[in-house]
């Protein structure tokens, strides 16, 4: 797990290398263990590097191989790669290290680019082909590892992380309404490949592009989750062999490390059916990791009577935090600040004082992400089974606000048409999924998973150096999931056939209790310091200046904080005001 950046020059100029090295700095907190930067002609290549995987200075980056004229700087991890190397050999290539990036180098040499077909794991590389004076790029399937960039008929930039862009690039920070109506209306997502900004773009998951000499660009996409049943006939105890086989693989695949793997204990489902299977396997001395915080508005801040269940249960080496509100507010900031794009989700600061907490004991932990997206958790997908209205049905329960309430947030001149429904519409009608609940899952897997919880948990945990692992984003397990029928996913409350298989593995204790979420009510039922946070950043001369919300929605925000709710119970004012506090920490 790292961070990389690198700058591609098409008008016959050097790259510059005190540009790249200024994104690479600017990454530091994604790769704290080690710096590289090469350049070579018109292509420079910087990468911050957390040791995970050949702890030796063998496996640093940039890593080049002069014979095969390659040189590639990579984030992330390839579960595969000691198979993959087997297969290399067999074929004639010798390493020089123990390194998964290696591997990636020499696949891709072998390969071309149908070698991210045959990679099992959570990756963003860049690989420069010295002779062809090509720089390939690529993106793994579920968009687990980010990789921003901007091109101009000049030059090419990327990074793992937007502000690195911006560090070298901030006057090109025009907004872009169409982001701006994702962001307010569809839960805070915005599709790749936008971002807020019109000059900067994010690579979607599953694809691939071709930067050639000139400036040319190709891009390609690689896998797409099939939802059809294809004849597929299975009854219930089959289809539950099959899910429990599939997740002890993805488990099993995520211990791949150098270093000691815990597990990040929410005491929901999925976490939990994560140590089970861990246990199951063999791990001896586990850690796992749970966070609450102050209850407010009646609601609670924490679940730790379901962690700690789990926690006794396995006799986990188990660290539990629990955060007052003071404490929150002087980290929100820096929350704010390690965001790549603005995340809405009040979750956000519990992931990263989390974090920080692991980092103080291990480098990698595994996650329960994804679970809800491909198994069926949500409570909006069971209508969906009969709907005969899909799209607006998934609108009405996903949706922060109605175009109408659209129409009175932004000024005239950032509004155009409801972007987000169009988006919703169109990719509902994609083929590869004939039933409307199969078009909101593919949906929620293959976009708003990725730029919601997934990129989230990367952004939180890579602020404090620490890799975070998704079993449930297996492309396997998302590939079976997919094919199971709807019914055995969403009857019984939702996740039924993981419900069956966790029964084998943790205490139903911790199956059959309420749907819970992470819980943090402070920027919910948002009042006291938190509250004058918010209008603090709300009535500052950026905000105004900047003049993205109307005065009167502001006003009506501020006079009743805590009534303004989203149909996905967060904060509409907590919304507007962290795309704000966002905007501003990156002097945009």
């Amino acid at each position: 797990m790292c961070g990389i950046a690198g700058e591609i020059r098409f008008d016959g100029r050097p790259a510059s290398i005190p540009t790249v090295n200024k994104m690479t700095k600017a990454l530091q907190r994604r790769g704290p263990d080690n710096i590289g930067v090469s350049a070579h002609g018109n292509v420079a290549l910087g990468h911050r590097r957390l040791q995970i995987i050949d702890l030796t200075q063998r496996g640093r980056q940039p890593m080049e191989d002069p014979a095969l004229g390659l040189t590639v700087v990579f984030n992330g991890c390839i579960y595969n790669h000691k198979q993959l190397r087997a297969e290399l050999e067999r074929s004639g290539y010798r390493f020089f290290s123990t390194s998964d990036t290696e591997v990636l180098l020499k696949a891709y040499h072998a390969w071309g680019e149908d070698c991210v077909k045959r990679l099992n794991g959570m990756f963003a590389f860049v690989i420069h082909e010295r002779d062809k004076e090509r720089v390939f790029l690529a993106r793994d399937r579920l968009g687990i590892k980010p990789l921003y960039y901007t091109k101009t008929s000049q030059r090419f930039r990327f990074a793992s992380a937007l502000p690195a862009l911006l560090k070298v690039g901030r006057k090109d920070t025009e907004i872009d309404p169409v982001s701006l109506n994702h962001y307010m209306t569809f839960h805070s997502v915005v599709p790749a490949p936008r971002t807020l900004f019109k000059q900067f773009k994010k690579l979607p998951p599953a694809t691939t592009m071709i930067l050639e000499a000139d400036g040319t660009v190709r891009t390609s996409t690689y896998w797409k989750p099939d939802y059809r049943r294809n004849g597929v006939a299975l009854d219930e105890r089959e289809w539950e062999d099959r899910v429990e086989g599939a997740l002890r693989a993805a488990v099993e695949r995520r211990l791949v490390a150098d270093v000691p793997v815990g597990v990040l204990l929410s005491g929901g489902l999925d976490s939990s059916l994560i140590v089970g299977l861990l246990a199951e396997h063999g791990a001896s001395d586990l850690s796992t990791f749970s966070i609450g915080f102050e209850d407010r508005g009646g609601e609670p801040g924490n679940e730790f009577e379901y962690s700690d269940v789990v926690a006794e249960h396995f006799r986990t080496k188990h660290h539990k935090i629990s955060v007052d509100s003071s404490t929150l507010l002087d980290y929100l900031p820096d929350c704010v600040t390690s965001m790549s794009e603005p995340m809405v989700s009040h979750d956000n600061i519990g992931f990263y004082l989390l974090s920080k907490k692991v980092s103080e004991n291990i480098k990698v932990v595994q996650s329960g992400q994804g679970a809800d997206e491909i198994f069926g958790g949500y409570d909006w997908y069971p209508p969906l089974l009969t709907s005969e209205h899909a799209v607006s049905d998934y609108a009405r329960v996903f949706f922060d606000r109605t175009w109408a309430e659209y129409q009175s947030v932004v000024e005239d001149d950032l509004l155009d048409k409801d972007h987000s429904l169009d988006f919703v519409t169109e990719h509902f009608a994609r083929p590869g999924a004939e039933e409307a609940i199969d078009q909101a899952m593919r949906l929620d897997t293959t976009v708003m998973l990725v730029d919601d919880p997934v990129k989230r948990v990367d952004n939180m945990t890579m602020a404090w150096g620490v890799e975070a692992r998704v079993p449930f984003l297996d492309h396997e397990v998302v590939e079976l999931a997919a094919q199971c029928p709807p019914d055995l996913k969403v009857k019984n409350g939702g996740k039924y056939i993981l419900k069956s298989v966790a029964r084998k593995f943790i205490p139903a204790k911790v199956i059959d209790r309420p749907k819970g979420y992470f819980p943090v009510p402070a920027l919910k039922y948002l009042n006291g310091r938190t509250l004058e946070y918010v209008r603090d950043v709300l009535h500052s001369k950026q905000a105004r200046e900047r003049g993205l919300f109307r005065n009167g929605y502001v006003s009506q925000m501020l006079a009743e904080p805590t009534k303004h709710i989203t149909p996905l119970k967060g904060s509409k004012l907590w919304q507007i005001a962290l795309l704000e506090s966002w905007l501003q920490t990156q002097g945009a």
